[in-house]
């Protein structure tokens, strides 16, 4: 193998590791809210509209929380 697809593989092995490590921590609804709980975050970036439309996501993660 060359080295940079050695790299690469390693850098996708490190990629998964910091994916798992950083959601172990979270109990089983957290991990089912979390993609409503990003969303949210993602929509009340938007000015004016973001938390009326962030307002759904919110009530989805407080649901399954």
């Amino acid at each position: 193998m060359s080295t940079p697809r050695i790299l690469h593989r390693f850098m996708r092995v490190v990629a998964w590791l910091t994916l798992g490590a950083a959601l172990l921590p979270l109990g089983g609804c957290a991990v089912a809210a979390l993609p409503c709980r990003l969303t949210s975050a993602t929509l009340k970036i938007i000015p004016v509209v973001g938390h009326a439309a962030a307002s759904p996501f919110d009530m989805c993660s407080s649901a399954i929380d």
